[in-house]
């Protein structure tokens, strides 16, 4: 049950990575704040995530540096050295590193997945769990943490700063276009990559819509690598801005963009927190629990499919029930791809022609 927060209390959040779920974090954190804003919110948070979300005002945050080991752990206690306990600790991620985490920070009341979503020892940490409900998409869950703080119901909304430099820089990797086809092609999971030619073909599709296509990755030699596979392979030009951008720049540009097409990674959750229509390409996970959240009906959803033939569709209410296998993706056809791309630009050429006051 929901219960009211003291006037001047303390939040603690555990999230510390990934990109997309951090975005998810950020919603029921800003909710948070709107309900109880008197209250003071501090989230501990991985190195790279702090880049993309360390300015969003009214929140402390605190690096964990994964890869300084068990001096990262040393690092935050130091941070945290002569404070009170914090009156409440939401533990929103499962992973061994945050369960530890999790389990050294003090706090009066420590709130926890609900019972049976944890893993890795999630259940010896919190000594509350938010409660079970039919909500299923990951940021749904998530709610269930404002929600046992008193927040109401609320729809999914973000505010995060991006400067006009990082905005600027953004436009003029992309030649200051605006009516542009932003391609996401890495996930972290290299099983879950659509193959470049598909890309390619997806880019062509785009440039006869008289569209100007953008493909973009992490400075990561992989992801450099598939970009510049996918402009090899297409009959026009591209820009290609892999590696050449920050996430503030990323976010700039998904919020530029009018359409941004990938698999399941954090960019199409950034451009959801823009408000950029997000095609998603989702083969080894549900959809409706990891895709772009107000943008489910854009999703190219071979899961279901394959789900379906294996028989598998009782698994398919199982929450964080995921499939193997790096031939999954072939069975995205680019023609259901191309057909979801008409219809958002079908959709955003409306807005674009309503009047403005």
């Amino acid at each position: 049950m929901p219960q009211p927060l003291g006037l001047q209390s303390s939040i603690c959040i555990v999230r510390l990575s990934a990109i997309g779920d951090v975005c998810h974090v950020t919603a029921v954190a800003q909710a948070i704040q709107q309900r109880h804003p008197q209250s003071s919110i501090t989230w501990i948070i991985g190195r790279l995530e702090y880049t993309l979300l360390g300015d969003l005002p009214g929140i402390e945050f605190i690096i964990f540096d994964k890869s300084k080991g068990f001096g990262a752990y040393r690092d935050v206690l130091r941070q945290l050295k002569g404070r009170a306990p914090f009156d409440v600790l939401l533990q929103m991620q499962t992973s061994f590193r945050s369960n530890l985490l999790g389990k050294i920070l003090r706090a009066k009341r420590k709130i926890g997945l609900p019972s049976g979503y944890g893993k890795e020892l999630h259940n010896l940490v919190v000594n509350e769990h938010i409660p079970r409900s039919e909500a299923f998409h990951v940021l749904d869950v998530y709610k269930g943490f404002a929600h046992i703080l008193d927040v109401p119901p609320f729809d999914a909304a973000w505010s995060i700063p991006i400067s006009e430099n990082d905005r600027r820089r953004a436009s003029e990797l992309v030649d200051h276009q605006r009516n542009y086809l932003l391609l996401a092609p890495s996930a972290s999971n290299s099983e879950r990559i659509w193959n470049p030619e598909n890309y390619a073909a997806l880019a062509d599709y785009g440039h006869s819509k008289g569209m100007t296509v953008v493909v973009t990755g992490s400075p990561a030699q992989r992801d450099i690598d598939l970009a510049r596979q996918i402009c090899t392979l297409t009959d026009n030009a591209i820009i290609n801005v892999a590696g050449k951008t920050s996430l503030k720049e990323l976010l700039a540009l998904c919020g530029q963009a009018r359409v941004v097409v990938g698999p399941d990674s954090g960019t199409l959750h950034m451009a959801t927190t823009q408000r950029t229509p997000a095609i998603g390409l989702y083969a080894h996970s549900n959809p409706f629990r990891t895709g772009p959240y107000h943008g489910l009906s854009y999703v190219a959803n071979s899961y279901a499919d394959i789900m379906a033939s294996r028989s598998l569709q009782k698994q398919m209410k199982h929450w964080g029930y995921r499939l193997k296998g790096a031939e999954l993706m072939q069975e995205i056809k680019l023609e259901t791809v191309t057909s979801l791309l008409d219809q958002v630009l079908s959709i955003t050429e409306k807005k674009q022609s309503l009047p403005t006051h």
